[in-house]
């Protein structure tokens, strides 16, 4: 179906703060209650079932501290799956349009096509995702940008929305505008309307249709690895059987010569000719602590007991790595991080229905300086 997919599994994810942080973001979260598979290695195994052929690749791109978690999720995977999977270490963040630009960068910019998919969110059932996604990779030969617009289930201000045109094909749509993360009276507006939708941060493109983008629209993103020559084999290691592009010469200079902007800002809201498939499938973003919280479905993420006095008490969910004991207290979110892995320890107490507000909290940090807690 589609010759690469990127997996983006960068980002500090600190809207799970204090279980997500900069040692552990999100992507690295367990998914699900029963203490599985994380949101990133979830999205390796969607990832591998959307490539095609022998020579189809997982192209996963994080930050270098991260790089021993992307390896301990991967190193499960049988042989066979591993034989598909490039782990590029990224020398510094830079946001998701160098991430993409580095991706084309690899291929030369030319003859593959590209699926890029986020590392933290929850997509189900997997084939009606390879059912829209074929939708996309049919349009991304046509030499068009493709997004996927998630049917609003809410007013959300939290997300950016596309607006959609003319039907071009059954669920696809062209697309008349992207809008920012939106007030709450224009959120409201956008979920009652029929040509709104939520931006999943997923696109589909052919690599040659893309670097002529980037070219076009952002050189200052993508000049600095367009210069790159492909890297040969003394570039890469094996880890664990994985191949890891551990000495791509000029690339620590690219990405400390270019821009740190957005995918969406750089590239899908300038192009145009933009296509929208319109998502069949369920998906999550699991953007704050309420929603991770129904996802665990009551477990105690940190795994640690829980004591709870009083029917009060059994309206709260903790995440904590100690013991800890509620009484006559209710609708509490509590998140504890003890320190046992080196970190610095750290609480988060809030209510149910202010969870937004730790964005606030992670302000209020950094702002202090205690940018070691984050």
């Amino acid at each position: 179906m589609f010759h690469d997919c990127l997996i983006m599994a960068g980002g500090s994810g600190t809207r799970l703060w204090p279980a997500s942080n900069s040692r552990k973001p999100k992507q690295f979260l367990s998914a699900a209650a029963d203490g599985g598979g994380s949101f990133f290695s979830v999205a390796v195994e969607r990832a591998l079932a959307l490539i095609g052929g022998d020579d189809g690749r997982v192209i996963i791109i994080a930050g270098q501290s991260h790089l021993p978690r992307v390896i301990e999720s991967c190193e499960n995977l049988s042989g066979a799956e591993k034989k598909h999977l490039v782990l590029i270490p990224e020398p510094e963040a830079k946001n998701t349009a160098a991430a993409i630009a580095c991706a084309l960068a690899l291929n030369g910019g030319g003859g593959r096509n590209m699926l890029v998919l986020t590392s933290d969110h929850i997509i189900q059932p997997l084939e009606t995702f390879k059912a829209n996604a074929a939708a996309a990779a049919d349009f991304a030969a046509r030499d068009r940008l493709v997004v996927f617009g998630i049917p609003p289930t809410r007013p959300e201000t939290g997300y950016g929305y596309i607006e959609s045109g003319e039907e071009l094909a059954p669920g696809v749509f062209a697309v008349t505008a992207f809008r920012e993360k939106p007030d709450l009276a224009s959120a409201k507006k956008f979920a009652a309307s029929r040509h709104f939708y939520w931006n999943s941060g997923m696109f589909a493109f052919s690599g040659e249709f893309m670097t002529g983008c980037f070219r076009r629209l952002a050189a200052d993103v993508f000049g600095p690895f367009g210069e790159l020559k492909a890297p040969d084999a003394s570039a890469w290691t094996c880890t664990k059987g994985l191949r890891v592009l551990s000495a791509w010469e000029g690339l620590a200079a690219a990405y400390r010569q270019t821009k740190s902007i957005s995918f969406d800002y750089a590239i899908a809201e300038k192009c145009g000719g933009t296509v929208m498939v319109r998502a069949d499938f369920d998906w999550i973003d699991v953007g704050n602590w309420e929603e991770y919280a129904k996802l665990l479905s009551g477990a105690n993420g940190g795994g640690a007991a829980v004591y709870r006095a009083g029917p009060e008490a059994d309206s709260c969910f903790v995440d904590s790595d100690i013991p800890v004991a509620l009484a006559g207290t209710g609708d509490l979110i509590v998140v504890i991080r003890s320190g046992k892995d080196g970190s610095p320890p750290v609480a988060l107490i809030t209510r149910k229905g202010e969870t937004q507000r730790v964005r606030e909290i992670v302000e209020q940090i950094k702002q202090a300086g205690k940018t070691e807690l984050l």
